[in-house]
């Protein structure tokens, strides 16, 4: 039997919050002694962390720790987006085993960083696996280090996210064993003879129709159909044109999966920040390299899309779990929040009610990592759910 727990401890005291947490958890797990264990904590226990982490290894009775900073944690249908909160989440039982993973010095080296992922990892490999990788969002490159970790662990499922922080650090940090650290990655992998079952919902639809870029230099859009690139932009950002700061939070480029494609439609995009916009120069700047004739679009972000679109997942997961899961962990961007919905516990309650009750903990992401179409991405506005579920007999 997989059993798995999840606590949480909002205590001043980081000591007291971390034990209240992990024995939280390991009560729901029915545990005397955990296999591992993922641990998500705010800000505001920054310069406690190391204890942190001591503390939930010693009352969890495992070296096997890993997890994140994180500007908000979520623990079943609490979502504290502020403040001392931190999450712990315990797994054990005959059919799972883990293995944590430090790699230091992420800036710049996403292959080379992939490589050691796989070299530490692939020892603990097993019929089923799932690689949780946390990063410094500020310092990761996922377009090198997603696409080279696939091609080592072709067979792995890989999910988790950006650490994150409140923007009072100008830091994340990564957590293994005891261990803190920026500009590193960790994480945990979860193998054994289980069924996984992961989606992804994003916050973001098209708003009018797909475009083609007509000229582009490096990462600047200067033209989409033969017109300046920033009135296509002011176009699709409506009344939200007139505040440019706030138009560039709610307005995105959208990428197709496929490059071949020239439609923009839902589940086969990905969402890439526009970081500046000139409407002198009638130019985009975005978190992306586009070429001359490739297909893009623009996608708004808004509560009612989010909701849309997160219950149609939900909708997807209902008919594809076969039996109930025994741990699920959710990866949210911070963007998805009380900031969006205007109420908390918005993403918690939906999938209570459409999947049951089931241990679910994560944390408010600065990135996400989880499936488009075929392949693993670095996703941004979305909501990553992995479920852990008993094997269920193949016929």
């Amino acid at each position: 039997m997989i059993r798995a727990g999840v606590g949480f401890s909002n205590a001043l005291n980081p000591k007291t919050a971390a034990g209240e947490a992990t024995a939280a958890a390991m009560q729901e797990a029915g545990l005397a002694q955990a296999k591992a264990a993922l641990c998500f904590a705010t800000t505001a226990y920054g310069a406690a962390y190391p204890m942190i982490l001591r503390a939930v290894g010693a009352e969890a009775k495992t070296p096997e720790v890993a997890g994140c900073s994180s500007l908000g944690v979520i623990a079943r249908e609490q979502e504290i987006e502020s403040g001392n909160a931190l999450v712990v989440i315990v797994l054990g039982g005959e059919e799972i085993g883990a293995h944590r993973f430090f790699v230091p010095t992420l800036r710049g080296r996403g292959s080379e960083v992939a490589a050691e992922i796989a070299a530490a990892v692939r020892p603990a490999l097993r019929q089923n696996n799932l690689l949780c990788l946390f990063a410094d969002t500020y310092n990761m490159d996922a377009e090198k280090l997603l696409p080279a970790l696939a091609r080592e662990l072709p067979h792995v499922a890989v999910t988790g996210g950006g650490a994150s922080e409140d923007g009072s650090v100008g830091e994340t940090f990564v957590f293994c064993g005891d261990a803190v650290s920026n500009n590193a990655v960790s994480g945990m992998l979860i193998a054994g003879d289980f069924d996984l079952t992961i989606a992804s919902s994003l916050a973001c639809a098209p708003v009018g129709p797909p475009h083609q870029v007509t000229a582009v230099r490096e990462n600047v859009i200067l033209e989409l159909d033969g017109r300046p690139a920033y009135q296509v932009f002011a176009e699709a950002a409506g009344p939200l044109a007139s505040d440019l700061r706030r138009a560039l939070a709610f307005v995105f480029l959208a990428v197709p999966m496929d490059a071949s494609a020239d439609k923009i439609e839902r589940g086969k995009f990905l969402v890439r920040n526009i970081v500046g916009a000139s409407e002198e120069h009638g130019a985009l700047a975005v978190a992306h390299h586009p070429h001359k004739g490739d297909t893009v679009g623009l996608v708004l972000r808004d509560a009612e899309r989010s909701r849309n679109n997160l219950k149609e997942t939900l909708e997807d997961l209902k008919t594809r779990l076969v039996t109930a899961p025994a741990l699920g962990l959710y990866f949210d961007c911070v963007s998805r929040g009380s900031g969006l919905y205007n109420i908390p516990g918005h993403d918690s309650a939906y999938i209570r009610q459409y999947l049951g009750e089931i241990p679910i903990g994560g944390f408010f992401t600065g990135f996400e990592i989880g499936p488009a179409g075929e392949h693993t991405s670095l996703l941004q506005y979305s909501g990553v759910l992995a479920f852990i579920s008993a094997r269920t007999p193949r016929s």
